[in-house]
């Protein structure tokens, strides 16, 4: 069995993801704001074990340990020998409305900052504690963007959130790297994809961002992945042998 963890299951990439693991032998934990009904309706039908939990990932602390509580139940008397794999994927994400940072809502910006980053900082601290004796393999795979590894200007919250996840995940990469068992991390850049951030960025005022146009451009040419076709490139990912190897990637590179 393999125990999947992912957050911001409810719509666009995530739920993309969501459905993409709902596959035999496998059992699935979402967190989103919304749980999602088709979701639960599909895992019905698949006859693969759902489990949804409606939380806010701008307040990361109390799911985190909540999540840890959670898997160290999984490694109890009942649970044993346990999954033969267990991943976590932090998915969930937010980005602040695209505008100069001084033009900028401080709320927006805290709250971007807490889903982006703090979450998936305190759900890996979680995972990583409470399987750390597990004998499967464990993975955290954190997606990651383009904007992390080169900025744009009217985007600087959400640029330094996926710049912070990438040197975060090569940092545990090195400590899991020195320990028994130690899990793989890779933070990916999934490519660019249709999603509602998408239309966020599109339909932004061009006085407050100054890249508006190169987003109308990239959907009019049709340079934009489907959500279905995005997950289908990350999981694929997830399931290479070389998982880990390399903790920064991109879906784009080999």
């Amino acid at each position: 069995m393999q125990l999947v963890i992912l957050t911001g299951a409810s719509r666009g990439l995530g739920l993309a993801l969501a459905r993409g693991l709902l596959v035999p032998g496998h059992r699935l934990l979402t967190m989103a704001r919304q749980p999602s009904i088709a979701l639960e309706d599909e895992a019905r039908e698949r006859g693969v074990p759902l489990e949804q939990w409606a939380v806010d990932l701008a307040e990361p602390r109390p799911i985190a340990e909540r999540l840890r509580h959670w898997l160290a139940e999984r490694s109890g008397a009942d649970a044993q020998p346990g999954p033969q794999a267990v991943t976590l994927i932090n998915n969930a994400a937010v980005l602040a409305d695209p505008a100069t940072l001084v033009d900028s809502d401080p709320a927006v910006l805290s709250q971007a900052i807490r889903v982006s980053l703090e979450a998936p900082i305190l759900l890996s601290w979680a995972f990583l504690s409470a399987t750390g004796d597990w004998a499967g393999t464990r993975k955290v795979l954190n997606i990651s963007s383009g904007l992390g590894r080169w900025a744009m200007a009217g985007a600087a919250s959400y640029c330094a959130a996926k710049a912070g996840l990438d040197h975060f995940t090569r940092s545990v990469a090195l400590e899991e790297a020195a320990r028994p068992n130690g899990a793989r991390l890779v933070s990916l850049a999934p490519g660019v994809i249709a999603t509602d951030m998408q239309v966020q960025l599109r339909t932004a005022g061009a006085d407050r961002f100054s890249e508006r146009q190169r987003f109308v451009d990239l959907h009019a040419k049709g340079g934009l992945d489907s959500p279905e076709a995005a997950a289908a490139k990350i999981l694929a990912w997830l399931g290479r042998p070389d998982f880990g190897v390399t903790p920064v990637a991109d879906v784009r590179e080999p």
